[in-house]
C-alpha cells in the first residue's frame, strides 16, 4: 500500500491516536469513509453520463461495429499464420 509497511502504519495511527485522541479516531475514520465513498458515487455518476452522451451521437454504434469487425479479422489473421 503506497510502499507502506506494518511498522510505518502503526507508526502512523500512533501518531493519530496521540494528536486526536481515542474518541475522535473513530469519527474522523467514518468521515474519511464517507467522503471516499461520496467520491466513488461521483465517479461513476461522470461516467456514466458521459457513456450516455456518446451513445447519443450518431454514428458511434455503427463505428463500434466496424471496430469490432476488424478485429475479428485480425484474430483470425493471427490463427492462420
Amino acid at each position: 500500500m503506497f510502499g507502506l509497511g506494518t511498522p510505518e502504519l502503526i507508526v502512523i495511527l500512533g501518531i493519530a491516536f496521540l494528536v486526536f485522541g481515542g474518541k475522535k479516531l473513530p469519527e474522523i475514520g467514518s468521515g474519511l469513509g464517507k467522503a471516499i465513498s461520496s467520491f466513488k458515487n461521483g465517479l461513476k455518476e461522470v461516467d456514466q453520463s458521459g457513456k450516455d452522451i456518446v451513445s447519443g451521437i450518431p454514428g458511434v454504434k455503427e463505428v463500434a461495429a466496424v471496430k469490432d469487425q476488424v478485429q475479428q479479422v485480425k484474430d483470425l489473421g493471427n490463427i492462420l499464420k
